[in-house]
């Protein structure tokens, strides 16, 4: 049998771990083997904060709805639960939305679940 030498592989292997961990500080970015943990760490950061960003995303949807509903005489809570009794089914995203860019719009449907809840 002939004898294999592994040198390709594990340069190749290296190589994809230093260009992962480019812009890592110090060692991190330079060292073989602190550039793995650095690499492996970034990882496992990136997957647990895409997950994360999603409840990001609807806390400050959530506040933002609460600051344009206040200014039409309502609390959050009051709203969502107007809006339900309403009928009207728009998510956090959408009314966030509407609160940002047209409070005209908002006004109108802040206004129809203070009207449902009377």
């Amino acid at each position: 049998m002939t004898r294999v030498k592994r040198g390709v592989a594990s340069h190749r292997r290296h190589k994809i771990v230093l260009s992962r961990t480019q812009g890592h500080h110090g060692q991190r970015h330079r060292l073989i083997k602190r550039a793995k943990e650095s690499m492996i760490h970034a990882l496992r950061y990136n997957y647990v904060d895409r997950r994360d960003r999603k409840g990001d995303f609807r806390a400050l949807w959530i506040m933002r709805i609460n600051a344009a509903a206040r200014l039409h005489g309502l609390s959050y809570s009051r709203l969502i639960h107007g809006l339900k009794v309403a009928g009207i089914e728009l998510d956090r995203k959408a009314l966030a939305d509407l609160a940002v860019t047209r409070p005209d719009a908002f006004e109108q449907i802040a206004s129809q679940a203070k009207a449902a809840l009377a």
